[in-house]
């Protein structure tokens, strides 16, 4: 059996060879953790020594880990918060996909640690997260970046994900794990899906691999949801009562879930959005383009009243 040991702050130094970012000892980061409910605590990673100015909200089966290129690009204290079920935050998949439930979890974390953050910003779930958020705690979303997500999306885009993230729960060893991430992310290098594991998933007792999402399995039964149809609406009306600039950052790779007709909607529905679109990203565009996307972020947040 091959132990692969694995430092979660010992790998700054990869993503800053890859993207040739400057790199002269590792940034500042640590992890938090808050307990949200009796018993239920939500896990962050916190970057800076000052009031951050950013949060980040990562996608469905990632976690906070997935924002660290982006994170040392940018140079912004900031938070990236692991949703429930993810990283090292209690719950399960089936728990994070309660949008406005995790909304005010969500919130109680971003009172507890980044107040003063003046950028939301939410990729996937995230995204569709942060929307929840701006209108349960609507003071502590002052500006909305949406990385690759609108309420409504490819269904054809947005299987390939799903049978990615609900896909076996264990591989028998790392290079199996790593062999089915390549098959299902061709856009991105293979170093960067390395880290990628090492910071998602954990390896068992036995040698085995298991993602860190998949440790509740989601077999237990669903409680009452919104017709997709009508939580599709919900999320679109949302948008349309936002009153705080919107960006959305769209990859044009096939693998992203949004179409012309998806951002036509967003223009329709809200004026004032502005869209840019990130050429050679797919879907996660922080782990394609990620020093493209810091720039959007970072000109986005300068752009907030001071």
């Amino acid at each position: 059996m091959t132990t692969i040991d694995y430092d979660e702050f010992g790998l700054f130094h990869e993503n800053a060879a890859e993207f040739g970012l400057p790199f002269d000892g590792p940034p500042m980061v640590r992890r938090e953790s808050v307990e949200v409910r009796p018993g239920f605590r939500l896990s962050a990673l916190v970057w800076g020594n000052r009031q951050p100015e950013l949060v980040l909200l990562h996608g469905g089966g990632q976690n906070a880990h997935t924002w660290d290129t982006v994170a040392m690009a940018l140079g912004r204290p900031l938070i990236a918060i692991d949703l429930p079920g993810h990283g090292h935050s209690d719950g399960s998949i089936r728990s994070a996909l309660s949008l406005e439930a995790v909304a005010d979890d969500i919130a109680t974390v971003i009172r507890a640690l980044a107040a003063q953050a003046t950028v939301v910003v939410g990729m996937s779930l995230g995204g569709l997260t942060a929307l929840a958020l701006s209108a349960a705690a609507p003071d502590l979303v002052r500006r909305l970046v949406l990385v690759d997500v609108l309420p409504s999306r490819d269904d054809a885009a947005s299987a390939v994900i799903g049978k990615f993230i609900n896909g076996p729960a264990a591989f028998a060893d790392f290079d199996e794990l790593l062999s089915r991430t390549i098959e299902f992310n061709p856009t991105r290098s293979v170093s960067s899906l390395r880290r990628g594991i090492l910071h998602n998933a954990v390896q068992q007792p036995d040698g085995s691999w298991m993602w860190r999402h998949a440790r509740q399995r989601d077999d237990q039964p669903a409680g009452p949801e919104l017709d997709p149809d009508e939580r599709s609406e919900a999320l679109w009306q949302r948008i349309e009562q936002l009153h705080v600039p919107l960006l959305l950052v769209r990859g044009m790779e096939p693998s992203s879930v949004l179409r012309d007709e998806h951002e036509a909607e967003l223009r329709r529905r809200s004026p004032s959005a502005s869209v840019v679109h990130v050429e050679g990203a797919g879907h996660s565009v922080q782990g394609d383009r990620p020093l493209e996307l810091a720039a959007l972020i970072d000109g986005f947040a300068a752009a907030s009243p001071t």
